[in-house]
């Protein structure tokens, strides 16, 4: 079976795109000018999912406001992360949008979704910095009418300005944005839906949006919701002029929903029978490398030779801050020396050679972090890629077990495309150097004692 036909035999829908509709933003700054073009261009929906919108963003809301306000067709929905959205203090995304929802009540809905891990006492006795370690809303789509950016970007300054993630922006793709826009509508109804204060004493109102289900309780309803939403999705006939197709894959482990992990051990096995695997590649990134157990055994055991990148300490979002967070660039440094060492008794480091292993780099820029997340893969080691996984997933064990993920597959035999793609890479790598034993024998890179502690109790799942 070729690639293009095992992901169009895959369980889960397969959309046809146009390539040349397909653009790979480059830059924090490309993404933020081109989600602003959109806006500004709305004529019937705007559509956002994100973890939360930073409480600088002022900005963005007066051009959501803008367009809104010169549109009075427009309807605005907003699907965002209810413990990272309330967080206590003096401004909050909920405090930022209640005044957008007031003014627009028919047609401004914003929904948070809180995950049903953390309940009951547990819920009162975990400090709110560290809530979010049981699961968040994690998908990051950004669509208006057919037009769509696919990202693992938040909407916050930094994503904006210097914090490196992957951004496909997808023009004219009716059947792409209103997939998203539907899986958004399906999370609306087991979410609290934000409203005007109904007192001078509190900045927004929460209200359950699904009087038939137990807000504590929305596992049952949301497998049984899921299964049906991706099983009844219509098989859209290709038209001929159609070179690339995209698979929505929803991961969610604490709902028993994990499409991506069943899609990457099937491509895995598949890749293995290659007549050619040895000579193919794999680009693997995630800015948070506590890489999900299963998958580091496909890496490892695959004929196909890997080239990953991983936030260096200085490029994490953790680096330098207060507390117990602080450490968390040191725990994803024991994970990495820890998988390193199963790539040595594997006898699988990069070497020179038609099949040369696999290479494990940090990305660092002075100022800058990193966030970026995906897979590519190449037939050969020097062609351009002809399949991506993008989205919001990190490929470790909390977007496996804990968080709300969708992602996507997307194979094309176009020319222009995966050069695109190839750029990407090229783009990503530039920032990358290589590492191994040696660099963690440096002073700098010593994991204290406590935070080795911290793992073995168990944070590694929640890294």
């Amino acid at each position: 079976m070729s690639l293009p036909r095992l992901v169009a035999s895959l369980a889960q829908p397969c959309i046809p795109v146009r390539s040349q509709h397909v653009r790979v933003l480059q830059s924090p700054a490309q993404f933020h000018s081109t989600l602003v073009d959109m806006i500004a261009r709305a004529k019937h929906r705007i559509f956002l999912s994100s973890l939360y919108i930073g409480t600088t963003e002022l900005d963005l809301l007066r051009s959501l406001r803008h367009s809104l306000a010169a549109n009075p067709r427009l309807t605005l929905h907003l699907s965002l992360d209810l413990l990272r959205s309330t967080r206590p203090g003096p401004a909050s995304s909920a405090s930022l949008l209640a005044p957008l929802v007031a003014s627009f009540p028919d047609r401004v809905y914003v929904h948070l979704y809180k995950s049903p891990n953390l309940a009951g006492v547990l819920a009162k006795l975990v400090p709110r910095r560290f809530d979010e370690g049981w699961g968040t809303w994690h998908p990051k789509l950004y669509g208006v009418d057919d037009d769509l950016i696919i990202s693992g970007a938040n909407l916050n300054k930094s994503y904006f300005t210097n914090r490196q993630d992957r951004y496909l922006h997808f023009a004219s793709s009716p059947a792409l944005s209103t997939y998203c826009f539907d899986f958004l509508r399906i999370f609306s109804h087991l979410s609290y839906r934000l409203l005007p204060p109904e007192t001078p004493h509190t900045p927004f109102t929460l209200r359950w949006s699904n009087p038939n289900v137990d807000p504590t309780s929305i596992q049952a309803a949301a497998q049984r919701t899921l299964a049906h939403f991706q099983s009844s999705q219509p098989r859209i006939p290709a038209p001929p002029a159609v070179d690339t197709f995209v698979v929505p894959i929803i991961q969610a482990g604490y709902l028993n929903v994990r499409e991506e992990e069943r899609c990457l051990t099937l491509l895995f096995a598949h890749l293995a029978h290659m007549p050619d695997a040895h000579a193919a590649l794999i680009d693997l990134t995630s800015g948070y490398f506590a890489l999900h157990q299963p998958y580091q055994d496909l890496l490892i055991h695959s004929p196909v030779s890997s080239r990953i990148i991983a936030a260096g300490p200085r490029a994490n979002g953790f680096y330098g801050s207060k507390g117990m967070s602080g450490r968390i660039p040191e725990g994803y440094t024991l994970l990495e020396k820890r998988f390193w060492r199963k790539v040595l008794q594997a006898n699988r480091a990069w070497s020179p050679g038609p099949a040369p292993g696999i290479e494990l780099n940090e990305w660092e820029k002075n100022d800058w972090t990193y966030h970026a997340k995906g897979i590519w893969y190449r037939p050969t080691l020097t062609s351009p890629p002809e399949l991506t996984l993008f989205g919001s997933t990190n490929l470790n064990s909390r977007s496996a077990n804990l968080d709300t993920e969708l992602s996507f597959f997307m194979h094309t035999s176009a020319p222009a495309l995966r050069t695109q793609l190839d750029a990407e890479v090229h783009n990503l790598r530039t920032g990358a150097h290589r590492v191994d034993e040696d660099s963690w024998r440096k002073r700098e890179r010593h994991v204290r004692f406590g935070t080795r502690m911290l793992v073995a109790a168990g944070v590694e799942g929640m890294l």
